[in-house]
């Protein structure tokens, strides 16, 4: 067992043992009340803690991770034990750290949750605590296995953009030309994670299309790329936008919009002045020079992005004859842009992506 092993391990004890030492206290922190742990076995498979704190009763489930997917598992499981527990409970999530997607998805679905790191959200009638800002306690340290590489990434993007039906393994290996051995253990990886189901002929489609979404935007690292970044003159990013488009079209050098410009392309979206694309290959001396591209970061209002892996071209579309990646691969690549890009991405997520699959070939249900 090596050193990463050990650490993941000793990190699984630790947080089992604080489950049933810490979160009482905490509680009691927050809620300003004693805490009981109650036995409850009318379930063949109880919830981790129920815990009476004050005239409150919290069901609380504890995972190891505070990852999108653990966090999703542990609020619809703890959902069904409060419902089972008594009516007036309040379903709580317990994780070393809550990272920001896993917080929302609580949120949003009326779970609270609190991390051994010192953070909470707990809403309920008569309670209303939120406390923020605590550092992360629990880095594991090397690096994971992440289905969302480079390579396997490709699996995820084709499911979602086939969100709506169920597809075969080796189809999916065969559409994304990824082999099937990884295949295999990338699709055995995102449905031990509850981030697919699967039908009997054993055709698989994403459980939820948005939390698959979030689970791969939260490991997604754009600068992963390889970036060169410059500066070309134009009054405004729509501008930049077509000239780009133009002069890529007519030389035949393959390009896909994305970042801010394709998102304003596809729903209008606030101005904009940094221009990011794809290209294919790396971009020699002489189109440097026919763009008019002068290299350079300070001041650059263009980004010509040459992809980890090709899979990034999978679903691209036309707007306004402008060639643009999937609205899935603008979402994420807006993670890294400047601007407005956190508002440009949730504008995206909800004008378009929630949009039937009729008013854009890359859209998906997400919401």
């Amino acid at each position: 067992m090596n050193q990463v092993d050990v650490f993941n391990q000793v990190l699984t004890i630790l947080t089992e043992r604080q489950a049933r030492t810490r979160v009482p206290e905490i509680l009691e922190e927050l809620v300003g009340a004693s805490a009981t742990v109650l036995a409850f076995r009318g379930q063949a498979h109880p919830p981790d803690l129920v815990i009476k704190v004050g005239t409150f009763t919290f069901v609380v489930e504890v995972k190891r991770s505070g990852d999108v997917a653990a966090v999703w598992r542990a609020a619809q499981t703890v959902r069904k034990h409060a419902a089972h527990v008594a009516p007036e409970s309040i379903p709580l999530v317990a994780v070393p750290y809550m990272g920001e997607r896993g917080r929302a998805l609580c949120e949003e679905t009326g779970i609270g949750w609190l991390d051994f790191s010192g953070n909470a959200h707990l809403i309920a009638p008569g309670l209303r605590v939120h406390v923020d800002g605590r550092e992360n306690q629990f880095k594991k340290r090397g690096r994971p296995a992440n289905v969302f590489a480079a390579m396997s990434s490709r699996l995820t993007r084709r499911l979602l953009l086939e969100a709506g039906q169920f597809i075969s393994q080796r189809d999916l290996a065969n559409s994304t030309g990824v082999d099937e051995g990884l295949t295999s253990r990338v699709i055995r990886k995102l449905e031990e994670d509850g981030l697919l189901a699967r039908n009997a002929q054993g055709k698989v489609r994403p459980r939820d299309p948005g939390v698959l979404l979030d689970a791969w935007r939260e490991t997604y690292e754009f600068e992963k790329h390889s970036i060169l970044r410059g500066y070309m003159v134009a009054r405004s990013g729509a501008e930049l936008v077509r000239h780009l488009a133009s002069s890529l079209t007519e030389r035949k050098v393959r390009y896909a919009m994305t970042g801010l410009g394709a998102a304003w392309l596809a729903t209008r979206f606030a101005s904009f002045l940094t221009a990011s694309l794809y290209l294919q290959e790396h971009p020699g001396e002489d189109l440097i020079e026919d763009l008019e591209f002068q290299q350079g970061e300070r001041g650059a209002n263009v980004w010509l992005i040459v992809p980890a892996d090709d899979g990034v071209f999978d679903g691209e579309e036309d707007h306004e004859a402008i060639r643009c990646v999937s609205p899935i691969q603008v979402y994420l690549d807006l993670k890294g842009h400047p601007e407005r890009a956190p508002e440009a991405a949730e504008h995206l997520r909800r004008e378009l992506m929630s949009a039937p699959r009729s008013r854009c070939s890359g859209s998906l249900l997400l919401l």
